[in-house]
């Protein structure tokens, strides 16, 4: 594959666009679960409690579960790659997912060259679902404010 041929590229936008839109679907369901249950549930409970400790704990359950999110897209991404052939098996196709989306790219795997293309725009994709993830966090920290009696 030339890489300086951008025809050869349109089957990676094809399937790149769906899975980013399913990616940002599931990321924003999950955000609003998370910030409905945890957060709010836990938020109104913090006054029966000191406010630095409930805080970190509210905090840290919410970075655990926006983390097991990130984890649920990289499968989305990473059952694309073995759909298309452009990985060898589910444990490459995984640690390949995982390590573009976070721009890590330091992991030994590589996608066919027919689709590095789509390994690119799901490094895109992962770029902006953190950005998006913190200021989740950070509006998360600003809703916790709220309940700190001090």
């Amino acid at each position: 594959m030339d890489i300086g041929d951008a025809g050869s590229w349109s089957s990676d936008w094809l399937w790149a666009v769906p899975l980013i839109l399913i990616v940002v679907a599931i990321h924003m369901v999950g955000l609003m679960l998370i910030d409905r249950k945890v957060v709010t549930v836990l938020g109104r409970a913090s006054g029966r409690h000191r406010f630095l400790p409930w805080f970190v704990v509210v905090m840290g359950i919410t970075v655990i579960l926006a983390t097991i999110l990130h984890g649920l897209e990289g499968v989305v991404w990473a059952l694309a790659y073995l759909m298309l052939g452009a990985m060898p098996d589910s444990k490459a196709a995984m640690l390949y997912s995982i390590s573009s989306m976070t721009s890590y790219g330091h992991a030994d795997v590589y996608l066919e060259a027919r689709w590095q293309m789509l390994g690119a725009l799901e490094a895109l994709n992962g770029m902006m679902m953190f950005g998006v993830t913190t200021a989740f966090l950070f509006s998360t920290m600003q809703k916790l404010r709220m309940f700190d009696p001090s």
